[in-house]
């Protein structure tokens, strides 16, 4: 499996799957902006030229990689490409200057809280994070340089 920055090409094959890949409606989370704008902060798995797993991420000028979305095939789970990707987008925020991580889910996405909470993320509960009566779980986690 190879790692590489998300492309302009790659926006109709992810779109083409990712409804399938979360078991619901999802595609419009994956905007046409991140594909045109994040360049290598946003990155694929590829297993023999096939995208198995994308993260749309980015870093911000206040020093934060955020995860923004995150799909993986469903023949692929439980194999690394999550692990693979959040390791490389973090190896890359902390190159930018990042201080921290970020990344949040809905309440009852308890694959999201185990898969965190593996990775060393703080987890908090948010109460209308996403606006009024639409709470998140809020991941966390500190960088360090050295």
């Amino acid at each position: 499996m190879e790692t590489r920055g998300i492309t302009q090409e790659d926006f109709a094959q992810i779109v083409s799957v990712i409804d399938r890949w979360w078991g619901g409606p999802t595609s419009a989370l994956a905007h046409p902006m991140f594909f045109h704008e994040l360049g290598n902060d946003a990155l694929v798995v590829e297993d023999d030229g096939r995208i198995v797993g994308f993260l749309l991420g980015f870093v911000t000028a206040a020093g934060c990689g955020y995860v923004h979305l995150v799909g993986i095939d469903n023949d692929y789970r439980r194999r690394g490409v999550g692990r693979r990707l959040y390791e490389s987008f973090t190896a890359r925020a902390l190159s930018r200057g990042a201080l921290r991580m970020k990344a949040i889910t809905t309440p009852g996405n308890q694959g999201s809280l185990e898969f965190h909470r593996a990775l060393g993320y703080r987890v908090e509960m948010v109460p209308n994070y996403a606006g009024p009566g639409r709470d998140r779980y809020v991941f966390a986690r500190e960088l360090s340089s050295g």
